[in-house]
């Protein structure tokens, strides 16, 4: 499996951002070739502290190659595109593959 995680800095309008992300970037997401999972959450804290970020997303793909080819469709295009919409403080994104072993 290959993850995908976007960090969200605090934004200007944190209340037009979670209503734009909800109802316009989830959906666009949503419509990625070969999602299997996707997860995101608004309460993120700090350990022992405030967070730096004000949200988190995360998308779940069968491996690297899966990821890469979401992201280079059209739809993934259009999800890239569409964050300046809504997120004028930039996100980090990273991405791995996920190693499961104990």
């Amino acid at each position: 499996m290959h993850k995908i995680v976007v960090l969200y800095p605090p934004q200007p309008d944190p209340v037009a951002f979670k209503a734009y992300y909800l109802a316009t970037h989830i959906p666009l997401a949503r419509k990625l070739p070969g999602l299997l999972a996707l997860r995101y959450s608004f309460d993120v804290a700090g350990v022992g502290g405030d967070a730096p970020y004000f949200c988190v997303f995360e998308a779940e793909f069968s491996d690297g190659a899966a990821l890469g080819a979401a992201m280079g469709s059209p739809e993934g295009q259009a999800v890239a595109a569409d964050v300046p919409n809504f997120a004028p403080v930039a996100p980090t994104l990273i991405h791995y593959p996920v190693d499961a072993s104990m």
